[in-house]
């Protein structure tokens, strides 16, 4: 099968379209027929070898932590799963991803794939939705009637987190730039400001910064938080500053996988309180020029890889 991997850390070049073996299932494993893997920031820092302390992969490596696609053959032990189904997942980050046909999953990762939109476009959804998830109510603890400000609310993960916001009830304060306010806005949002820190009437209960900023700019989000209230930052390589003082609680989130909060956020597209955002795809054969656009400059939205077959 053809899958995009890289046997050394470096540049977008390192990155090689070529054959590899089939993977087979071992036991609480499935493999699926890869429909799409998605592309995130954090391939691009793996791939250039920047996070190898907090997600140490072996090399060669196969990229690609988002899976859409159809189980095409069962683990010992596996069971409620069969030949057939469509599913979606977010794999482990230090695991063997799925910019391949083919991927294996541990079963207990997987959600049943959302109906309404194409399987392949599924494919965007699992690690920035489940972000958004748990930086919001596993982190912030959000409850109804909060006030939320969103740094990056134009960015794959700030959609998702707009929109949760809304739906559980809160305030939501958008910050996001000129090409991207417009998605913040469709989202809901109640509030939008530029790039910065913004001046606001009335301080918030909690802030999300789902954008790199410099460490001054995140320590000024500090003081747009009221006393008590909580920043949950995603740029994991810039720790997130406290207010002891004021109580003002920091927090560095990494998201994890978890098929039951995926199930939740599946459920939501179904139903449509929750809307997909802006998807492009490209085949899987063009990973690395995604990796080099993304050298670059931010993408906006996401792009899913459809593999080859």
């Amino acid at each position: 099968m053809k899958a995009v991997r890289f046997h050394e850390y470096g540049t977008p070049d390192v990155l090689r379209f070529e054959d590899v073996d089939q993977p087979v299932p071992g036991a609480g494993e499935v493999r699926i027929r890869v429909a799409a893997t998605s592309f995130n920031p954090v391939d691009g820092n793996i791939r250039a070898g920047y996070m190898q302390g907090p997600i140490p992969v072996a090399l060669p490596h196969t990229l690609g932590s988002d899976v859409a696609g159809t189980i095409d053959a069962l683990g010992d032990g596996v069971t409620g799963l069969q030949v057939g189904d469509q599913v979606i997942a977010a794999l482990p980050l230090t695991s063997v991803g799925a910019a391949a046909e083919y991927a294996l999953a541990p079963a207990g990762l997987l959600a049943k794939a959302p109906a309404g939109i194409a399987l392949a476009d599924a494919a965007g959804l699992p690690l920035v939705g489940l972000t958004a998830w748990q930086a919001l109510f596993d982190h912030a603890k959000l409850t109804t009637g909060q006030r939320v400000l969103i740094n990056g609310a134009g960015g794959a993960v700030g959609g998702y987190a707009v929109q949760l916001a809304k739906n559980a009830g809160a305030y939501v304060i958008a910050v996001a730039g000129p090409g991207s306010s417009r998605q913040a806005e469709e989202a809901g949002a109640d509030e939008i400001h530029g790039h910065g820190i913004p001046e606001l009437t009335e301080t918030v209960d909690v802030v999300l910064n789902l954008a790199p900023v410099t460490p001054e700019q995140l320590a000024g989000l500090v003081e747009l938080i009221r006393d008590g209230g909580v920043l949950v930052n995603t740029t994991v390589w810039m720790p997130a500053p406290s207010d002891e003082r004021r109580g003002v609680q920091g927090i560095n989130l990494f998201v994890r996988p978890d098929a039951g909060q995926l199930a939740r956020l599946v459920d939501l597209l179904d139903s449509g309180a929750l809307r997909l955002g802006p998807t492009r795809r490209i085949p899987l054969a063009d990973l690395a020029t995604v990796h080099a656009e993304a050298a670059t400059a931010p993408i906006t939205g996401k792009v899913v890889v459809l593999p080859a077959a």
